[in-house]
């Protein structure tokens, strides 16, 4: 059921995501033609935000800090996967994998890659702190939206 808490935390997990993924961009060691990564990146944080966050509004504020760094970590993790997915479908397509298991032992390898360029202090802390702030806007707007 749609509810103004569900629609606050999908709002702002989208525009966590896609202010996330432009502090990710010179990050990235190499030469990479980003395409769709902001676009795909907000539509994750809204997800998380309409099935996850939004749902568990109204707990209290604690509860609503400790459901924001979730839904950071999850962004993050489902965030990776994506992306690793991504380029496992890129590189398959140039066959540069000789079985189906390869490539799908191929995405955790290459998440892990991606994983690793996120380990930034002002990145981690831009994300927590974007998700708790986004929770606690939630959870004001599930105690005065029900």
């Amino acid at each position: 059921m749609p509810n103004a808490a569900k629609l606050f935390a999908a709002l702002g997990l989208a525009a966590l995501g896609w202010i996330i993924s432009d502090m990710i961009k010179p990050l990235v060691p190499f030469s990479v033609d980003f395409g769709y990564f902001n676009y795909v990146n907000a539509v994750i944080g809204v997800l998380i935000g309409w099935l996850f966050l939004g749902p568990r509004a109204g707990e209290g504020v604690t509860s609503a800090i400790n459901n924001g760094v979730t839904s950071a970590v999850a962004m993050v993790v489902v965030g990776v996967l994506v992306q690793g997915t991504n380029e496992m479908v890129r590189l398959s397509f140039a066959r540069r994998y000789d079985s189906p298991i390869e490539a799908i032992a191929a995405i955790f390898e290459k998440s892990i890659d991606y994983g690793l360029i996120l380990w930034n202090l002002q990145l981690i802390l831009t994300l927590l702190g974007g998700a708790v702030a986004v929770a606690l806007v939630v959870e004001m707007a599930g105690r005065r939206w029900r």
